[in-house]
Formats: structure tokens, C-alpha cells, sequence
């Protein structure tokens, strides 16, 4: 297709990745993202930096709430394709600086539906949701479905992600354009996000500190790495529903790992052992998260690729490329 394809968070982890695998297939990639410093700015901006000569890419320094602005970008480039990956992310970080989650989430995936509305022609807008929506549940022999009815938020950020997936509902229903929502798992690699149990034990190893396990170690993760999850998006983009179609679906690995074997793993990954601390768990987090994936995999053929040690060598490899091989500052 020849229609440039938005791409909200392009200077964020997944964002990031997204625009290249699309800038890699020859689309055109509009980039948006207001780089707040949430977490470092210079890992955005590095981020950024990547795109320099892609003469298919261009980028807009905005927030996503800005609904004029949203509205103008996609109304003046003829956009009938946006991938919606922006957003304010981290559960913990929501009970600390709830209006930051109401602004960017909810405001924001507001913004980006009007814009996609009023779009001529428009074939399909597909957002970031999370695993987080399912709340605390029980692990059992099945990963999390998206029949489940993901009405018992344990945060914020969870709340507002599911409130996303209603407006999203009703917006397709109303308005008549393909929404697809999309639950991401942990996900993890190069050019991650510092705020990630991966990343910041590397930090704190790397500086000789140790590092916390809440949870007394014992929550599981469904660790996805950062190439499987680009697959999963870029399938679903593909495959719009029907008109006035909204759904949702799971984007994970489906091998829920424990947070003790993920640190071990990440040890031999670095080559340094961690002095750890026990932490019972905090507010906002869940036990375990496990993904089903089946409907994505039927609808895409979505088959995660990278394991875990494999995936952790790789973001070991980019950490000490990025930071060198000294303690980070």
C-alpha cells in the first residue's frame, strides 16, 4: 500500500521497532511521539537517532492529546492505516501520577479514534491494550483467553487500558472503522525500556547494587521478545476486520517464565551474579500472565521465535554496545 501509516510512540520501545519493520518493507512512516521523560529522554531520542537517512520517515514532536493536531496529521496525509502504540505505561508509576494515565491513555486514545473518524477511506487503526486487564487470575493449565471478562483492574493504567478497548468498541460500532486491540505480555530486548524488571536489574548489577524481587520471587511473566511482538502487530495490521469491526487479541509467547529463573537467565546473559533483596509484592501487580494466542495465530500465523536466554543474549549484547562495558552512569 502506498498510504503513509501513522505510528504513535515511534520513539518508545515498540514503537520504535514497529516503524522500522515497516519503513523495512517499503511503507512510509509518519512518527509521532512527545518524548517525556517518564524514563530517560536519551534513550528516545537514541532511538530516534536510528532513523536518520530513512527517507521514508518523518517524525512529529506531539502529544497524542492534542486531538487538532491529530486530527490535521491524519486528515493532511491522507492516513487510512494507524498503528497506536503511544501511551503512559507502567503500573506503578499510575498510583504515583494518575492524571499523567487519564491525559495520554484515555485522552489520547480518544484523540487518535476522532482522527481515524473522520479520515476518508479508513482501513484500520490498531492500539496497544495490555495483559494487565485481566487483573489477578489464578494460573492454571490455559493461558489468559480474550473471552475472559477482564472487569477486575488491579491499576490504574490496567483500568485505563481496558476503558480503551470499550471506547474502541464503541467508536467501531458507531462509526463504522476496523479497530484492533492489542494485549501486549512482558515485553523485553534491545532498545527496551529502563523501567523493566530486565533492564533495571542490569542497571543495578552492572553498578554493583542489588536488586529487588517483589513478590518474594515467586510472580511469573510471559516474556516476549521485541521481533516476535513487531510480528504480531504487523500481522494484525494486515488483516483489518470488517467494517465496523472492533476486536482484541493476545500478543505473547505463551511460556510463562518465574521471575527467579528470568534473573538466572539474565546472569548468565551479563556475566554477573545479582545480590538479591526479597520484596513482598506491590500494589497494581499480578501473580502471573500467561498468553493464549491462538486467535492471533490463526488470523496471522503469529508463532513466537526467540526464547528466552536466546532473547536476553541479545539485549545483553545491545546493553553493553549502548553503555559500554563499564558500569552504567
Amino acid at each position: 500500500m502506498t498510504d503513509p501509516v501513522i505510528v504513535t510512540g515511534a520513539a518508545g520501545f515498540i514503537g520504535h521497532a514497529t516503524a522500522h519493520r515497516l519503513l523495512e518493507r517499503g511503507e512510509t512512516v509518519i512518527g509521532v511521539d512527545i518524548v517525556n521523560d517518564y524514563y530517560d529522554p536519551s534513550l528516545k531520542e537514541a532511538r530516534l537517532a536510528t532513523f536518520e537517512g530513512r527517507e521514508r520517515f518523518s517524525f512529529h514532536r506531539m502529544d497524542v492529546s492534542d486531538a487538532p493536531g491529530m486530527a490535521a496529521l491524519v486528515r493532511d496525509n491522507k492516513v487510512q492505516r494507524v498503528v497506536h502504540l503511544a501511551a503512559q505505561a507502567g503500573v506503578r508509576y499510575s498510583i504515583e501520577n494518575p492524571f499523567a494515565y487519564e491525559k495520554s491513555n484515555l485522552a489520547g486514545h480518544l484523540a487518535v479514534m476522532e482522527a481515524c473518524r473522520h479520515a476518508d477511506e479508513f482501513v484500520h487503526l490498531v492500539y496497544a491494550s495490555s495483559s494487565s486487564v485481566y487483573g489477578e487470575k489464578p494460573m492454571g493449565g490455559a493461558g489468559f483467553t480474550e473471552e475472559e471478562p477482564a472487569t477486575s483492574p488491579v491499576s490504574l493504567y490496567a483500568a485505563t487500558k481496558r476503558s480503551c478497548e470499550l471506547m474502541s468498541q464503541a467508536y467501531a460500532k458507531l462509526y463504522g472503522f476496523p479497530q484492533t486491540g492489542l494485549r501486549f505480555f512482558t515485553v523485553y530486548g534491545p532498545w527496551g525500556r529502563p523501567d523493566m524488571a530486565y533492564f533495571g536489574f542490569t542497571n543495578k548489577i552492572m553498578n554493583g547494587e542489588a536488586i529487588e524481587v517483589y513478590g518474594d520471587g515467586k510472580m511469573a511473566r510471559d516474556f516476549t521478545y521485541i521481533d516476535d511482538i513487531v510480528d504480531g502487530i504487523i500481522g494484525a495490521l494486515d488483516h483489518p476486520p470488517e467494517t465496523g469491526g472492533h476486536r482484541v487479541l493476545n500478543i505473547g509467547d505463551s511460556h510463562p517464565v518465574g521471575l527467579m529463573e528470568m534473573i538466572e537467565t539474565l546472569e548468565k546473559a551479563i556475566g554477573h551474579t545479582a545480590e538479591k533483596v526479597m520484596r513482598p509484592m506491590q500494589p497494581g501487580d499480578v501473580t502471573a500472565t500467561y498468553a493464549d494466542v491462538s486467535k492471533l495465530a490463526a488470523l496471522t500465523g503469529y508463532k513466537p521465535k526467540v526464547m528466552l536466554a536466546e532473547g536476553l543474549g541479545l539485549f545483553a549484547r545491545w546493553y553493553f554496545d549502548y553503555y559500554g562495558p563499564k558500569p552504567a552512569s
